[in-house]
């Protein structure tokens, strides 16, 4: 079987991959707060660990393999956006709104998450269906002394926790000295966290022995890690911005709610990204959603390639050069593979599974990809990257799969709309364009998903946007 090597950050050191129970290898990842398009820095820990799903599953078996990534869809962002919209005269109650704000902005994730490649993980848990356990793990946080309660608040007492600060290697005086901490008149100690809040009436909130409120956004990851991968798992992963306080503060609140379990084993931190080497803001005029980049014509395969030619560890810089190179790059390999169908079984070949394997060392990996000499070596190494092959969707122009991602984009607001109001006429009536230009309409409780089938007309489709 293949080695795998990871950097732990909780060890600071690489270490050979042991899964507890190689039948059901578990990873955590933190997902997005849903309140707007996902930016370029947002889809570079999708790409991570999507390679890293792809990797288990090659290495472990699809069926063996468990991957989390939540919504976090309680969040005063969503809640000022939501407010903001019934203030300009948007029907529906303030919870109704802020529902289809987070719908509206899950069917973008997904639509631009697609685009890139990434398979969609086992399970997308969002916040708002595990508020039970929530509260559940508060209230034994209570029992157990390891939080308190105040003023309608639940807080999690951080001296109780004797490993506080060794995932980011601080101790808990310098994180006072070196930060701004949130002093509340209720705290019985500065870096103490909110487990749990009160709401007003306008804010959305759930009934608890506290009182009406909502959950702090730490406590929701631990409890739905624990809720579907249980006491111990193998990886929780996440942006190197997430290690201090969201990632240091589940370690504390699953270690001492859940003693006898190890919670996540290995710890993985992608590095930051940059644009054409500077930080990305909006007041540099560099800063783009996946949208954007998708809108100004640049394929989804390439954002990926360029993810991956920087190895995950290290800071990214995004660069217009950077994306011609991978545009370029990618056609050529593409014109070596006759015919796609041939290579639907394609297996990539040892030596780069090892590099791959090797802490993910996708820029490794690109410089033997380049290098092979059989279609077929070069074909297995694109499908274990992400990059499909075969499919009428993957072999789709440009234009052609762009209007695919917006229309499906479209289609899964109208129907989230149509769930509120009841009126379907808006989604029949696209699902009947959609059908005339040739495309399988799939609707589930999972999303929407557009497949061209044998009558596809792209001329009809892109007509529709």
């Amino acid at each position: 079987m293949v080695t795998i090597r990871l950097t732990n950050s909780k060890t600071r050191k690489k270490e050979e991959f042991r899964p507890i129970d190689p039948s059901n290898v578990r990873m955590y990842v933190c997902g997005p707060t849903v309140y707007d398009r996902a930016h370029l820095g947002n889809a570079r820990p999708v790409v991570v660990f999507d390679t890293l799903f792809r990797l288990l599953r090659h290495v472990y078996g699809a069926e063996h393999v468990t991957y989390v990534r939540n919504f976090t869809d309680v969040d005063d962002k969503i809640n000022a956006e939501a407010l903001r919209r019934q203030r300009a005269g948007a029907p529906g109650t303030l919870e109704e709104l802020i529902r289809q704000r987070t719908e509206e902005t899950i069917a973008w994730y997904h639509a631009d998450m697609d685009a890139l490649g990434a398979l969609r993980p086992n399970h997308e848990p969002r916040a708002t269906e595990f508020i039970g356990q929530m509260i559940a793990m508060t209230q034994g946080l209570i029992d157990k002394g390891h939080a308190y309660e105040a003023s309608g608040h639940v807080l999690f007492r951080v001296r109780s926790y004797k490993d506080y600060g060794k995932l980011s290697g601080r101790s808990v005086d310098d994180m006072i000295a070196g930060a701004r901490v949130e002093v509340a008149p209720f705290k019985e100690y500065p870096m103490d966290f909110v487990l749990w809040k009160p709401s007003s009436g306008q804010e959305p909130g759930w009934d608890s022995p506290w009182g009406r409120g909502r959950p702090g956004w730490h406590i929701e990851c631990s409890a739905m890690a624990h809720e579907l991968l249980g006491e111990s798992f193998d990886i929780h992963g996440g942006g190197l911005d997430l290690q201090f306080p969201h990632h240091e503060n589940e370690i504390a609140q699953s270690a001492c709610a859940h003693p006898h379990g190890d919670f996540a084993r290995y710890w993985l931190h992608n590095e930051m990204l940059q644009v054409e080497g500077k930080k990305m803001s909006k007041s540099l005029g560099n800063f783009f959603t996946v949208r954007d980049l998708l809108d100004q014509g640049i394929p989804g395969e390439v954002i990926r390639f360029v993810f991956l030619m920087t190895h995950y560890r290290s800071p990214m810089d995004w660069t217009a050069g950077k994306a011609r190179q991978a545009e370029a790059t990618l056609a050529k390999l593409r014109a070596r593979i006759k015919s796609p169908d041939l290579h639907v079984g394609a297996k990539a070949p040892d030596d780069f599974v090892a590099c791959i394997a090797d802490d993910l060392n996708t820029a490794g990996a690109m410089a033997l990809l380049v290098n092979y000499r059989s279609d077929h070596e070069v074909a297995g190494a694109l499908n274990l990257l992400g990059f499909a092959l075969q499919g009428r969707a993957e072999q789709l122009p440009s234009s052609s799969a762009r209007a695919l991602q917006v229309l499906t984009a479209r289609l899964a607001l109208a129907r989230t709309g149509a769930m509120t109001t009841k009126d379907f006429t808006a989604v029949d009536a696209l699902k009947s364009a959609l059908t005339a230009a040739g495309v399988e309409v799939r609707m589930s409780k999972e999303g929407v998903e557009l497949v061209p089938g044998p009558d596809f007309d792209p001329a009809k489709l892109e007509a529709l946007q």
